[in-house]
């Protein structure tokens, strides 16, 4: 039922997650990164899938460029957490510069933490997962045992906390609450390869590690 298609795309080779449900035909894609639109659509029309939804993971320019274009083509609505919506309607406001242009786009939802979101008979739950930016989530699915980490989590790493956006203690409290995930769980993150959270024992040292 479930089906994961991941793009690289970008001057910062930012993933593109495309989520779909098999059974109803419905699916999500996660931060439309620039250049991405049409390896989206046409991962769409190929598997057959209708796209209903656009979940961001924070509102960094190379998470969204593309989101503009995508939610005029297919209609989907937009989610992101409140504390990262201005940056959608007002590109650069958060202090990052811009290495491309980005248009602006309208958010139609706001996403708290423990909500939960499906995509056809798929569900997800945000964690609201703050650190590398205020308004940070990670996407859940406990029965398939899925986290979309956006830049709070990669493979070995943690987003950059140099930004101005970053928060180094919301950070840690972040990891602290991922570390508690089963270890089986499979873990894409906003850049570079896979991995689980049982391959990443260090999450509850966080500080300690990243600190130093």
């Amino acid at each position: 039922m479930l089906v994961v298609v991941k793009f690289s795309f970008g001057p910062l080779e930012t993933n593109t997650i495309c989520i779909g449900c098999s059974l109803m035909k419905k699916a999500v894609v996660i931060d439309p990164a620039q250049g991405s639109l049409q390896a989206v659509l046409a991962n769409a029309r190929e598997q057959e899938f209708v796209i209903e939804k656009i979940f961001l993971t924070h509102s960094h320019w190379d998470h969204f460029a593309d989101a503009y274009e995508l939610k005029s083509k297919t209609g989907a609505s937009l989610y992101v957490h409140p504390l990262d919506a201005k940056n959608l309607e007002h590109p650069g406001s958060d202090g990052i510069p811009l290495l491309i242009p980005v248009h602006p786009v309208t958010p139609d939802h706001f996403l708290s933490e423990g909500d939960l979101l499906e995509v056809g008979a798929l569900q997800f739950e945000v964690i609201h997962s703050p650190g590398h930016s205020p308004g940070g989530v990670c996407f859940y699915s406990c029965k398939e045992r899925l986290l979309i980490s956006g830049d709070t989590l990669f493979r070995g790493s943690i987003g950059n906390l140099q930004l101005p956006t970053a928060n180094a203690e919301e950070m840690w409290r972040s990891l602290a609450k991922l570390s508690k995930l089963p270890s089986e769980t499979r873990v894409i993150p906003g850049h570079g390869g896979e991995t689980s959270i049982g391959k990443e024992p260090w999450l509850s040292r966080a500080r300690q590690i990243f600190s130093e």
